[in-house]
């Protein structure tokens, strides 16, 4: 990730290691492809960074599924911000599309994502 990109966050993030994330790339009519587990590398609110297997294009929309100790959320949806060779795949940092304009707001996505960010803010500290 360039330094320009770190810039561009809101709030810090917070190293997510042991969440377990799946990304599908959304197909025509709302329906998502084959699901990619990845590997969180940090996350807050707004957005996160994945290790992912192969590159996502930046621009892509996706839906986002997270499975941890007391959390359990599916079909988030996010956007591809960046995608840079990184380790043994490609580093994909995603915006969650809830906080890209104010008609695609959800206030259930935005408490979700905020007791995500808590508990690793907590694990964090």
């Amino acid at each position: 990730m360039t330094s320009d990109s770190a810039e561009r966050r809101i709030k810090d993030r917070y190293s997510a290691s042991c969440l377990k994330v799946q990304l599908r790339e959304r197909g025509f009519f709302g329906r998502g492809k084959q699901p990619t587990p990845v590997t969180c590398l940090d996350l807050n609110r707004y957005g996160m960074a994945v290790l992912c297997p192969r590159p996502v294009d930046p621009g892509v929309r996706l839906f986002m599924d997270f499975d941890g100790k007391y959390i359990s959320e599916s079909r988030v949806c996010a956007r591809v911000v960046d995608c840079q060779p990184y380790q043994t795949g490609y580093r994909v940092s995603v915006q969650f599309s809830y906080c890209l304009d104010k008609k695609g707001y959800s206030r259930t996505v935005d408490n979700a994502l905020s007791r995500i960010e808590g508990f690793y803010n907590r694990f964090a500290s």
